[in-house]
């Protein structure tokens, strides 16, 4: 014998007619991540130049990497932002 199931439950789903509102702007989380890979590769080019210029008396590691001391020390002076 089978028996048929009805849903009877007293509850109605109610779907919205919008969606959701947002609280904050779309392009505001872009802005961060982008100010964010900034000052990310900002702090890198920074530590990258502190290290060519820590290698720049050892000419054989130069040499490997393909830079001259003079090469190495130019890339080292200049400013994090460049």
């Amino acid at each position: 014998m089978s028996t048929l199931v009805r849903d009877a439950s007293p509850f109605r789903l109610i779907r919205l007619a919008s969606p959701t509102p947002q609280l904050h702007q779309e392009n505001s989380e872009q802005r961060l991540g982008a100010a964010r890979r900034g000052l990310w590769s900002w702090a890198a080019r920074r530590r990258l130049r502190q290290a060519l210029r820590d290698l720049a008396d050892d000419k054989h590691l130069l040499a490997d990497i393909g830079f001259t001391r003079e090469e190495a020390l130019e890339e080292a002076a200049k400013p994090f932002w460049r």
